[in-house]
């Protein structure tokens, strides 16, 4: 059972090993993840020491905690991944329906990105897009896995979006990389985030792109994340680099589909994750406003 395995990790755990209380299992795509008492436990998913560096993680989590957007780290071992964090109570996981349905929450994620941000945490780790794709291809390579047909032309269409984006840079920050709506917990007053292992130095309008795609934000959804964020409206160039990230996270996501179908992990059907992004992406790529946005970008 793997309540088992987790009773096991806690008794690695000097602060935790004498601990006796229930233990209830917590979300997770690819981790195992539970609540024990006062605090929450996290075991890494095989296979993920392939692509996450857990000691650059650790750093981002404990910079996201002085931050005030994510739970204390009460342990760390950057040797096996796993993790103590304080369990922050009263709190709603976030999906889709949540972001739908609890007000202004999509306001509060753009509130709590924005105190990140401007918190002046460093992380070790640069996030950079199309090097993570071409490591996930490398990794894909040595596994018995299909593309979706015509990826590698997607990707090469993908060098306008790279020409575009370089031609006026923003200040690199701290962000979190991977905003699955899971990985928001909700107080109704306050958004905090979890889960760092993709997280980064990057251009801080990915993470909203992001979410805005995860979420299946609508239009009234996606102004109130930008106006909570910009603390008012978002210049064209601003919103088209919101855009052109809603199919830049769907290009990467697309290969990290498929790692997990080539792990076996059970969680998902991670052919149908793949297919259906990178189809998304496909899609948002060849209309004209994405043209529209990316011409807005190149202007500055």
């Amino acid at each position: 059972m793997v309540t088992d395995e987790a009773r096991a990790a806690l008794n690695t755990i000097p602060m935790l090993a004498g601990y006796t209380g229930p233990i209830e299992r917590l979300g997770g795509l690819t981790n195992l993840v539970f609540k024990a008492g006062e605090f929450c436990l996290r075991i890494p998913g095989r296979g993920t020491e392939e692509y996450i560096n857990r000691a650059n993680e650790a750093v981002a989590a404990r910079e996201a905690a002085k931050a005030g957007v994510s739970p204390e780290v009460l342990h760390v071992d950057p040797g096996t991944g796993i993790m103590v964090t304080r369990f922050i109570a009263d709190a709603e996981t976030m999906s889709p329906e949540k972001f739908k349905t609890r007000p202004a929450s999509p306001a509060r994620a753009g509130e709590a990105f924005r105190k990140l941000y401007n918190s002046g945490a460093v992380f070790p780790f640069r996030f950079e897009l199309f090097a993570m794709l071409d490591d996930y291809l490398k990794v894909l390579s040595t596994k018995d896995v299909a593309l979706p047909a015509g990826y590698h032309d997607v990707v090469r269409e993908a060098e306008t979006v790279r020409s575009a984006l370089a031609a006026h840079p923003l200040p690199l920050v701290a962000c979190h990389c991977d905003p699955l709506c899971e990985n928001f917990l909700d107080t109704g007053e306050r958004m905090w985030i979890v889960d760092w292992e993709y997280s980064g130095m990057n251009d801080p309008l990915w993470d909203l792109g992001d979410l805005s795609v995860e979420g299946k934000f609508d239009m009234a959804q996606d102004e109130d994340m930008m106006r909570a964020y910009f603390g008012g409206e978002a210049k064209p160039a601003e919103h088209g680099r919101i855009v052109i990230y809603k199919a830049m996270c769907d290009l990467l996501w697309t290969l990290w589909g498929l790692i997990q179908l080539a792990n076996d992990n059970p969680v998902d059907d991670f052919r149908a994750y793949a297919d259906g992004r990178f189809a998304r992406c496909k899609a948002l790529m060849e209309t004209s406003e994405f043209s529209r946005h990316l011409a807005t970008i190149r202007r500055g």
